[in-house]
């Protein structure tokens, strides 16, 4: 089915005629927002996507779908009949089009772009749905050794069709089998292709999976020794079991340069823009104190009572901005740390009255801690004020939540762990949640946020030398935890 979604009903009736009568199935959306809805709940072969709408434009809708896992892959037409410049072409490009048609459009040229991009969407899917297939039968194949070549015969003919690097090896990891595209990376079927210096070592990771019999997933840069060039690969590399036990192993490197090419862009945009909304947000943080002054000496409690409200959220806006820094710092391996001794107790009961003071829900301590931390104490006190808003973020009608500090069973470390009573999460999900930009779908649209707060904390855990982690369940509430490596006892 296609899509389209135009703010003028008679050019969506114009184009809707022309699909229908080619037997196109066609689903229209007079609003970016309608169709943001209409894309949760159906699938779609393609988009045809005008850009000029009001509220929320087409190059908004194409980012909003980028973040959904069921609509990233759908293929987009951009419409415009406005913005025609080069720089908004360039632009429909950069959000996920496939192509920037301008109006008045050409019906058959534009008819035929659609039969290439929805066969080609219909073939991938087609694709993916075979490589899956393929999966469920390894899976499952029977034990005859005649019935297992088979299967290994469709196997290699799938791998070859393929777009990725594909392999196949024997249960001790010895490679017994590789598609045509190995040899642009590889001169030899046993041997992996070269990955770059300073990636992780591919061959040490292929030994460790095979004793362990884990799911490899790596990413890693290939060199192309035609070239001499790397580009980004993610390696997947899955066990085949029967009667839990391997058989065989097959893999796949997925080129992913474009998409690590995409990020370093984001992160370049979010450097920027962080850095220059800073500047004025002190501006305006500075005026606004000499406001308050001003109607303090006034006595006008109206005033001062929205001055009170619009500097809380200008402090929101401030730590939102922090944050985005401290995210360009980390990429950039610049976020500094101030190391010094000082009495996690202290700062943990400091950290909890900053947030008491903004928020209604109980916050209930349980132990008390006498030992002195060696780290930067700021950083500490920004990863239990995250952990501590958040919990009040994620329960809907908080009455309370408890903050407990113990001792680890070596008593070398310091744990200090938040529970809520709210929505939770889904076990599955628990290994994304400190991941960069990482936010839960069920409740994205629930609750504001970027998903850059628990990536922050990780970071700040990791160059303290402590540990992190979640324990949840959906309705249930979560706990989110840190250990922290004890300097003294005092």
């Amino acid at each position: 089915m296609i899509l389209i979604v135009d703010d003028h009903a008679e050019n969506i009736f114009a184009l809707k005629k022309v699909l229908e009568i080619n037997n196109f199935s066609v689903d229209t959306a007079l609003s970016g927002e309608e169709a943001l809805k209409k894309i949760l709940k159906n699938s779609y072969a393609l988009i045809i996507l005008d850009v000029q709408m009001p509220v929320i434009d087409g190059f908004e809708v194409a980012e909003a779908i980028s973040g959904y896992s069921k609509s990233k892959d759908i293929p987009i037409i951009f419409l415009s009949a406005v913005n025609t410049a080069k720089k908004f072409i360039t632009q429909g490009y950069a959000k996920g089009g496939i192509d920037y048609i301008t109006k008045p459009v050409d019906t058959d040229i534009l008819l035929l772009k659609v039969k290439t991009f929805y066969t080609l969407s219909e073939q991938r899917k087609e694709l993916n749905e075979m490589h899956q297939t393929l999966r469920n039968e390894i899976d499952y194949r029977t034990r005859t050794q005649s019935e297992l070549n088979d299967k290994v015969k469709e196997l290699r003919s799938i791998l070859e069709s393929i777009p990725q690097i594909a392999f196949t090896a024997k249960s001790d990891g010895t490679i017994e089998f590789v598609n045509d595209k190995w040899f642009r990376y590889s001169d030899l079927q046993n041997d992996f292709p070269e990955t770059h210096p300073k990636d992780k070592d591919l061959l040490k990771s292929w030994e460790e999976v095979i004793k362990t019999g884990n799911t490899l997933d790596v990413e890693v840069r290939l060199k192309n020794p035609h070239k001499n060039i790397y580009r980004h690969h993610l390696l997947r590399a899955i066990p085949v079991k029967e009667d839990d036990i391997i058989v065989k192993w097959v893999g796949t490197f997925t080129d992913i340069e474009e998409q690590k090419r995409a990020e370093i862009k984001k992160d370049e945009f979010i450097s920027i823009a962080s850095h220059e909304l800073k500047t004025p947000l002190t501006s305006i943080k500075g005026y606004m104190q000499l406001l308050g002054r001003s109607l303090a000496k006034s006595n006008n409690d109206i005033a001062l009572n929205y001055l009170n409200r619009t500097q809380i959220q200008v402090e929101k806006l401030n730590l939102l901005i922090a944050d985005l820094l401290d995210i360009s710092k980390i990429e950039n391996g610049k976020l500094e740390f101030n190391y010094k001794e000082f009495e996690l107790q202290n700062m943990l009961t400091n950290a909890i009255d900053v947030v008491q003071q903004t928020q209604e829900c109980t916050i209930i301590t349980k132990g008390t801690l006498n030992a002195v931390i060696l780290g930067d104490e700021n950083r500490i006190e920004q990863v239990i004020i995250n952990y501590l808003t958040n919990a009040i973020k994620y329960s809907p009608k908080c009455e309370e939540v408890h903050v407990d500090t113990s001792y680890s069973d070596d008593k070398k470390s310091i744990i200090v762990s938040v529970t809520d009573f709210g929505i939770g999460i889904s076990k599955e999900l628990h290994n994304n949640i400190f991941k960069k930009f990482y936010r839960v779908e069920e409740s994205s649209n629930r609750f504001q946020g970027l998903g850059i707060g628990l990536f922050i904390c990780a970071e700040i855990i990791n160059r303290h030398g402590g540990k992190y982690g979640v324990n949840s369940n959906p309705g249930k509430g979560s706990e989110f935890y840190f250990t922290i490596p004890i300097y003294k006892q005092i």
